[in-house]
């Protein structure tokens, strides 16, 4: 026994007794935690893990929706989107038409921005290079706060038709492209043939990607910034909804106000326009345009790292509880030396919060490595990934952490401490405390209540966990109309000006095609404008034969182009008619091919072919076959239905290329590019991926929140399966005695082992009924994370309770088989 030798009176705080006792206290606890290395260990590895996952998630917490974005005054930012919910619009682009009366109507914008993201093709290099850029007006920029590195920003004046064309670079393509080139300013870069004069670089660390600025083509970082002038006739173009319209609110005016005040200027637009009744716009700032679905399943996780880190508490309260019991005499010896509960429960504490905060160093430690390995998944619905890290913030959180959970689980042997009756502790000898006799657990309600706890939180978290991966496990088997294995894609684009010629361009495609699919290993070859599980959008109205829509409910469809092999390489299969041809060429009529949801819904009798489509009158489409549906935006989406327009009879530069293949050839994404560059050199070919490696970044965000789920739930578990084996073991340790009573007596090795199992497992049974209980309440936060699976998915609540109980057994027949091994004339002997 180690006694502290130094106890103040409070006469001594004022020559600094107080200080002392803090530094006699720090270095007795160290001392203590040293002494019982082992169970040291254990309870830092167990705070460890739970204060380092409560980091990690906060971590991401701190990135998303308690640090502002990187602009001046982002609170004041937000973005205007159009809506049309009755035609299955949710969200869609604004047009430079409606951007002006915007413009020229509001009360609650101090500046406003029309921008236009796409991709462009940049050459006179080695190979053409495919680059992000953006067409804006010169007061995004001001109000994005960027500043140059060389030269100037976008002026005023080139918001205007007639002037120069120029071009403002991101610091990351100076740096990549142009080897950071001094004299860059006034250089000249061709982009999709146009030539453009360099008349600025950007500071390093200024952004604007997808997540503030959604495009209809998927791309990541803003590398090019040219002018958006507006022509004089640019109010009549309203319905060109392919661009992005950005705010910032006056000072004082709300979200509301705004909306408020931009719902006056819609309803006038839905007049002017003839729109639908449910058509409108909504302004959504552009911290939460950032955030987007990502903030429930955020929260889902940040409940579960809280909860492990109560269970994480329970465990090492109840270790530290064991560890109190053969320290009753110590401290009734202090007590009876003279030292009251507020000295006692300031050692105590000390120690305890000293544990908690070695356990948050060890936190930091584990937050690093969960947030590599939350980076090395990749999980793609984590915006601002790469301004997730370790900050101050972080840092602070993690300590407060750390104190609050030293002083939480140093509660409970805190109370026992100042509960011990010196004269009874010191009469009991060398036999455990006071109060630890008896071989049931009534005797020990703190401890069997922490350890209800533990198993009933982890209960929920593992319930919780069973959800989410049924649900992933329902999504992986959705068939997504077409087969994965062995196809390679990739992005070709031809942006020369010579192609804007429509036979130039459909001769290069058809060149390509026949070059491609002679490619040893190659199948079928194919092209499509808007290839599925990309992000890429395409959609539009479209007339109907037989079909008068409701005024202002014009049919919205997903609008792509496809060559005749698209189908063959994706194994998308024919329902009725037939494929595109060589033979639909643009000098014949116009063609159509329609998907099985389309067919079902106006010819469900199964006529379909034959009948016509058309966005002209004059120039009508025949449906010449029907094919399977495909998941364009998701599996776990249905998307609209889908038309398909034969790319021989005209087609956009720039197309998806699809190659079935034989096996995984390594080296055919160079041959596929070198054939295409063999053809045409000015051609960029990027984005060269599998469409399985699509399939599987599609799933990426259930994946993570399901494994990340699990795991928390799983060391859920087996802190609370160390709970309940830690009170049985302390309980068969400290009664040996009354065992070997109990077996002089009579008792058959048996009926002790049943006595303790069933005491153990009385404790696991409450704890699972209030789990399950507690599930049943709370799972249903998590309705939109699941798919195909109820909150109440009785598969699940009924095997999770099941393994929790099969663990929680083999926790409790562990220390009660050690009850048959008692020799009852040796414990006899050693009382």
């Amino acid at each position: 026994m180690e006694l502290v030798p130094f106890i103040p009176r409070r006469e001594d705080c004022a020559r600094g007794g107080c200080m002392h006792s803090w530094v006699q206290d720090l270095r007795y606890a160290w001392r203590s935690l040293r002494k019982n290395l082992l169970s040291t260990l254990v309870i830092l590895a167990s705070l460890g893990v739970g204060i380092g996952a409560n980091s990690a998630v906060f971590s991401v917490v701190d990135a998303l929706l308690l640090r502002p974005l990187p602009y001046p005054q982002p609170d004041r930012l937000a973005a205007v989107w159009l809506h049309s919910p009755a035609i299955g619009i949710f969200r869609d682009w604004p047009s430079p038409g409606q951007f002006i009366d915007l413009q020229n109507e509001n009360h609650s914008f101090e500046e406003i921005a029309l921008a236009q993201t796409r991709m462009f093709t940049l050459t006179g290099r080695e190979q053409p290079e495919r680059v992000a850029g953006i067409r804006t007006q010169s007061s995004l920029l001001k109000m994005l706060g960027a500043r140059t590195r060389l030269g100037r920003v976008l002026l005023p004046e080139e918001d205007q038709p007639g002037k120069p064309a120029v071009a403002i670079l991101s610091e990351r393509i100076w740096r990549r492209l142009f080897n950071s080139d001094p004299e860059i300013v006034g250089k000249s870069i061709t982009l999709d043939g146009n030539a453009y004069t360099v008349a600025g670089v950007l500071q390093r660390g200024f952004l604007l990607n997808a997540e503030v600025m959604p495009s209809e083509d998927p791309m990541d970082k803003v590398d090019v910034f040219l002018p958006l002038p507006l022509a004089a006739d640019a109010a009549k173009n309203r319905r060109d909804e392919n661009y992005n319209i950005v705010v910032r609110l006056k000072p004082g005016v709300s979200l509301q106000q705004a909306q408020a005040d931009v719902d006056v200027m819609a309803s006038r637009i839905r007049e002017k326009d003839k729109r639908g009744a449910s058509f409108g716009m909504h302004v959504v700032r552009l911290q939460d345009e950032v955030v987007g679905d990502v903030r429930r399943a955020l929260l889902v996780l940040l409940g579960s790292v809280a909860v492990v880190l109560l269970i994480a508490c329970a465990n090492v309260a109840n270790l530290l509880l064991t560890r109190a019991a053969g320290r009753e005499k110590e401290v009734a010896i202090r007590t009876a030396l003279g030292a009251g509960w507020q000295q006692l429960a300031r050692q105590l504490l000390t120690e305890s919060t000293l544990l908690g905060v070695l356990g948050g160093a060890v936190g930091l430690l584990v937050a690093r490595v969960s947030l590599y390995v939350a980076r090395t998944m990749n999980p793609g619905n984590i915006p601002r990934l790469e301004d997730i890290g370790i900050n101050g913030s972080v840092l602070a959180f993690t300590f407060g952490v750390s104190l609050l959970t030293g002083i939480l689980f140093g509660v409970a042997p805190l109370w026992r401490a100042v509960r011990v009756d010196p004269n009874a502790s010191l009469k009991a000898g060398g036999r455990g405390g006071q109060s630890d006799g008896g071989l049931y657990l009534r005797r020990h309600r703190l401890r069997g209540l922490l350890v209800v706890s533990e198993l009933a939180l982890s209960l929920m978290l593992l319930i919780g966990a069973g959800l989410l991966i049924r649900s992933f496990v329902q999504l992986q088997r959705v068939a997504p109309g077409f087969t994965t294995d062995h196809v390679l894609t990739m992005q070709i684009a031809a942006t020369d000006p010579k192609y804007r010629d429509e036979k130039a361009l459909a001769n290069l495609y058809r060149e390509i095609e026949t070059r491609v699919a002679h490619l040893p290993g190659v199948i079928a070859e194919g092209e499509v404008s808007v290839l599925p599980l990309t992000g890429s959008v395409g959609w539009g109205d479209i007339n109907v034969e037989g079909y008068v829509p409701p005024a202002g409910l014009e049919l919205q469809v997903d609008l792509r182009v496809a060559s005749a092999d698209y189908f063959r390489a994706m194994e998308i299969p024919l329902r009725a008619g037939r494929f595109f041809s060589a033979h639909d060429t643009a000098d014949l009529p116009g063609v159509a091919i329609i998907d099985e949801k389309f067919a079902k819904r106006f010819w469900p009798k199964g006529d379909a072919v034959g009948k016509h489509l058309w966005f002209d009158v004059k120039k009508p489409n025949t449906i010449v076959g029907v094919v399977g549906a495909v998941k364009q935006d998701g599996l776990e989406t249905d998307g609209k239905i889908a038309t398909y327009f034969a790319r021989e009879q005209g087609s956009p530069n720039g197309m998806y290329l699809v190659a079935r293949t034989s096996s995984d050839a390594a080296g055919l994404p160079a041959a596929v590019a070198g054939e295409i560059h063999g053809v045409e050199p000015t051609v960029a070919v990027y984005e060269t991926r599998t469409m399985h490696d699509r399939w599987y970044d599609s799933l990426a965000r259930q994946r993570f929140t399901s494994t990340m789920l699990a795991a928390f739930a799983a060391f859920a578990m087996l802190l609370a399966a160390v709970g309940l084996y830690g009170v049985m073991s302390y309980l068969v340790t400290q009664n040996t005695h009354d065992i070997g009573v109990l077996m002089a007596l009579g008792a058959r090795p048996g009926d002790v082992l049943g006595l303790v199992l069933r005491q153990g497992m009385e404790l696991a049974v409450i704890g699972i009924v209030a789990g399950f209980v507690g599930a049943v309440a709370l799972t249903r936060v998590m309705a939109s994370l699941l798919f195909g699976v109820s909150t109440i998915d009785a598969a699940t609540f009924g095997v999770v309770p099941a393994l929790l109980a099969v663990v929680a057994f083999a926790a409790t027949v562990i220390p009660a088989w050690r009850t048959t091994r008692v020799d009852p004339v040796v414990a006899l002997r050693e009382e």
